[in-house]
């Protein structure tokens, strides 16, 4: 399958957006630079980036207190999570150097190649809900970047009180069951019960990130676990069962059981279109005994003989649904890469 070729109005769209940041980046850098010099600030002090607003920053100093920072021009994109040496001042301050981060989540984006999502993660929380459906391999476009990205997954099934119903309660469990065969983690809950104990259990003194698509009802949870947080919600479009986007920004709580949680922006899909084949297969955890075992070197696991992962897929070593997940994956690299 061929790539995704950009139409002319979409190559314009992204020389305007380069040309809009660059704009935004040059009057950051002249305002934090004014800041500096002109000895407004304070000294410098260890803070966390708790969300991102245009050219400013949401940072939150060791005393609690939070305030507005303009980022130094030598720094490179911050995101919620990082941790940052910034110097407070009366109306704003001015962040002046990033510490080395733990973990990087990143994203691509078909504008601006990959997007960092949130920095320092512990755990990357998987939300998927009876409805809207879930998808095998929606679901393991977010375990391959958490796994390549060196960051331990988690499935959490919200709306549990949907599984009243035997279709929804099928579908769910025959998504989930190969996960759990593989040893992956999964939880369940719901935000409209008062019993949120195993999602609590699991966040305590972690730093975790909610993904999923919309409508499973992230932003619900946060307001469940943190009901002073009153995001804002959306009710899933009847016509077509799709959540609406409703979190603009990733945001970093606090939780008042220990730990800390961080609300990223609703997405659809989670594209891989930046990673090469064989960065793809390392993040199905059950292909690594099998990878290099092909009787082939560039042995593409279609219909090669001596396959290494066909042949597991016969002797029920890997599930077939996890094999036609990483299939469609494949076949999603060449055809959402945009060139």
């Amino acid at each position: 399958m061929g790539k995704r070729k950009l139409t002319k109005q979409q190559a314009w769209r992204i020389q305007k957006i380069q040309d809009e940041r660059s704009k935004r980046s040059q009057k950051r850098d002249s305002k934090a630079d004014e800041l500096l010099v002109g000895g407004e600030l304070g000294e410098e002090q260890e803070g966390l980036i708790i969300s991102h607003f245009g050219t400013q920053v949401e940072v939150e100093g060791t005393n609690g207190e939070r305030q507005r920072c303009f980022i130094r021009a030598n720094l490179p994109a911050l995101v919620t999570g990082d941790r940052v040496v910034f110097c407070a001042g009366e109306y704003a301050g001015v962040v002046v150097a990033l510490h080395e981060r733990r973990t990087i989540l990143k994203r691509p984006d078909p504008y601006t190649g990959l997007k960092p999502v949130a920095a320092n993660i512990d755990q990357v929380v998987v939300v998927i809900a009876p409805q809207p459906t879930p998808y095998a391999d929606l679901i393991d476009r977010y375990l391959v970047a958490a796994e390549t990205a060196g960051i331990e997954p988690l499935l959490l099934l919200n709306k549990t009180d949907l599984l009243n119903q035997p279709e929804l309660r099928d579908t769910a469990n025959a998504v989930l069951e190969p996960y759990r065969a593989l040893g992956y983690r999964v939880v369940q809950s719901s935000a409209n019960r008062a019993d949120l104990s195993a999602l609590v259990q699991v966040l305590q003194h972690r730093v975790s990130v909610f993904v999923g698509q919309s409508g499973v009802g992230k932003s619900s949870l946060v307001n469940s676990l943190l009901p002073a947080a009153a995001l804002r919600t959306s009710e899933l479009s009847q016509y077509n069962q799709k959540g609406q986007h409703t979190t603009t920004t990733a945001r970093l709580f606090h939780l008042p059981t220990g730990g800390v949680l961080i609300d990223s922006p609703g997405i659809r899909e989670f594209g891989l279109w930046h990673m090469s084949r064989a960065e793809l297969e390392q993040g199905f955890r059950e292909f690594a005994p099998f990878l290099g075992a092909c009787r082939f070197r560039d042995c593409k696991h279609e219909a090669e003989p001596g396959c290494a992962l066909n042949a597991a897929v016969g002797e029920g070593r890997i599930s077939e649904a996890r094999f036609r997940s990483y299939q469609i994956l494949v076949d999603a690299l060449d055809a959402d890469r945009p060139v």
